[in-house]
């Protein structure tokens, strides 16, 4: 039997997950309701401003949150895959829920399927530790069979792999470039050939250059082992480049997704447009970078109805009172792009809006008519 296209097969599935801070001044919704699927070989972009609740997404699904933050609801469903180095789950490949998890299977859970890089990589690496030391520490602690040569020598093909050479094994990370020292939690995160990486915004501190380097590097070493990225950023031309499908994120839900090419060509949520405009394009003739009004909203008091109408150019009735369902934003089309919003619902609108039209709205609010 030929094995299935490893795009169709579902590895992780975030099932109306919630996530809450509690503060004395009330409680933080900072995530709301998410649901989506990340398929095998596959890079799924979390894209949004900051506060939108990716990284807090991000915190829930691989269970790091610490209090005040609570998972108020919602499921994580993994898809194990029978792997001749899997320590956990080798009995079974039955789904799991990682919310359920007891700490000694979340402790084998963690770097052996899933492994996250960290924003900051000056942070997360610890600075009196080798960075060779750094990696042969994963390996000592979740394959406590490995020899002590082996796991040198695995580190250096580690290394290898993102580009360092094997003379840095015993360099501490203050030696290192800021780009070099993001390729070495690249290579912590595969250390154990884990099925999903998490990159929290891993090129936000880097220049341009270093940024298309890491990036490269990312793709090609998903090519090469095949596992699977969660791809989270405020720039969303990054995942314009390097995702198969993307979900914007705004105020705590996912209020668009579709492919790359969706995203790019044709955004339909007002807020999805604004943020891809927002960034000065490189090629193509030259266009005025126009910009989101106004701020995100404060998750302990989201405005009723869809929370971006406040800032939004075309917003109207309904729009301050019904909260919008994720839909088609085309009847009957193979695509299966999605938005929250009720210019998609015929409830309220006759006729969805064009990307053109959603374009004249922003340009005339940008020209200062405030037109809605």
């Amino acid at each position: 039997m030929m094995e299935n296209n490893p795009g169709t097969q579902p590895l992780l599935e975030v099932q109306n997950l919630s996530v809450d801070y509690a503060a004395s001044n009330g409680i933080v919704h900072a995530v709301t309701d998410v649901s989506f699927t990340l398929h095998r070989g596959e890079v799924l972009g979390l894209a949004g401003e900051s506060g939108s609740g990716k990284s807090t997404l991000a915190f829930a699904i691989s269970r790091l949150l610490r209090p005040p933050a609570l998972i108020a609801s919602g499921k994580v469903i993994y898809h194990p895959r029978l792997r001749a180095d899997q320590q956990q789950f080798e009995q079974s490949t039955l789904p799991v829920n990682v919310l359920d998890l007891t700490s000694e299977e979340l402790r084998s859970f963690r770097w052996n399927e899933l492994a996250i890089v960290f924003q900051s990589a000056m942070n997360a690496l610890n600075p009196v530790m080798t960075i060779g030391a750094q990696i042969m520490d994963v390996l000592k602690t979740h394959r406590p069979g490995m020899s002590g040569e082996a796991r040198k020598q695995r580190a250096i093909e580690l290394l290898r792999l993102v580009g360092i050479a094997s003379d840095r094994l015993k360099s501490y990370p203050h030696e290192l470039s800021g780009g070099m020292r993001q390729r070495a939690t690249i290579a912590i995160a595969l250390a154990l050939n884990a099925e999903i990486i998490i990159m929290d915004e891993p090129t936000t501190a880097l220049d341009v250059v270093v940024q298309r380097e890491i990036l490269t590097e990312i793709l090609h070493l998903r090519e090469q082992l095949h596992f699977s990225v969660i791809f989270i950023t405020h720039d969303l031309s990054l995942l314009i480049e390097m995702a198969d499908l993307i979900a914007i994120m705004y105020a705590g839900r996912i209020v668009e997704r579709g492919t790359q090419r969706d995203l790019y060509l044709r955004p339909r949520h007002p807020y999805s447009y604004g943020l891809i405009h927002s960034f000065p394009t490189l090629h193509g003739p030259r266009r005025r970078a126009l910009g989101i009004p106004g701020s995100p909203p404060d998750l302990r008091a989201v405005p009723l109805g869809c929370a971006f109408h406040p800032r939004c150019p075309l917003a109207f009735g309904a729009c301050t009172t019904h909260l919008p369902a994720l839909r088609p934003v085309t009847a009957g089309s193979e695509s299966e792009q999605q938005a929250a919003c009720h210019l998609y619902d015929v409830r309220f609108t006759s006729e969805a809006p064009t990307t053109q039209t959603i374009a004249a709205q922003y340009a005339a609010l940008a020209e200062g008519s405030g037109t809605r």
